[in-house]
């Protein structure tokens, strides 16, 4: 046998570049789905339509002009 040793699985830990990285990374990809989030929440959810609110002006009350009252 190689020696002796303590039974069960002991790993090393990390140095403070992995450490670093990984809180880097992490944050960014948390910050980004917190950005889209804020952006297009609304939109993914369901709680509003895709083509409305973009300001142009062809929501549902855009073409009452062109509607014959009766």
């Amino acid at each position: 046998m190689a020696g002796p040793h303590a039974p069960g699985f002991h790993p090393h830990l990390p140095g403070f570049k992995h450490k670093f990285l990984a809180t880097t990374l992490g944050a960014t990809m948390w910050f980004f789905i917190f950005y889209r989030a804020r952006k297009d929440g609304a939109k993914l959810l369901g709680w509003s339509h895709p083509w409305e609110g973009h300001g142009h002006g062809h929501g549902h009350d855009a073409h009452k002009e062109h509607q014959i009252l009766a």
